[in-house]
């Protein structure tokens, strides 16, 4: 059974959509001793500022572990698939957490950024919508 949402993936044609020049940062940063951090922090561990960034919609993952939520916040899919994943950077690794785009997925799969306009509904729940702007991405598998 897959829940797989192709109209939430954005594939690329070669030109820039108006949505995908707008599209939210899924940056690492690279500190000095070469260790890199997702999301990005001010400091790194020894203390130091990051010295470059990685933008991670340029690089495949991993899924390291998943899990199914059933119960979710409102305007949040549901069932909601949720993944760690590593990405491989010049010999340093670096974690993120996700939404997936399928139910069908296995530690181990390589799975592949992919931008989401809305993340979840943003008229559901009791807060104003316009406050809740839920952009970001999602980790699609690579067949």
């Amino acid at each position: 059974m897959t829940d797989e949402n192709t109209a939430d993936s954005n594939t690329s044609t070669g030109t820039n959509t108006a949505e995908e020049e707008n599209q939210s940062e899924l940056t690492a940063v690279r500190y000095a001793d070469g260790s890199l951090g997702y999301p990005a922090h001010t400091l790194g561990s020894d203390g130091n500022p990051p010295v470059d960034t990685i933008d991670l919609r340029e690089y495949t993952a991993e899924i390291i572990t998943w899990t199914k939520a059933t119960a979710t916040p409102p305007g949040v899919r549901e069932p909601n698939t949720l993944a760690i994943v590593e990405f491989e950077i010049d010999d340093e690794s670096v974690r993120a957490i996700g939404q997936v785009t399928t139910t069908e997925i296995t530690i181990g799969d390589r799975v592949e950024p992919v931008y989401v306009s809305e993340l979840r509904d943003p008229t559901a729940g009791i807060r104003e919508p316009d406050s809740q702007a839920w952009d970001g991405y999602r980790f699609k598998p690579i067949e």
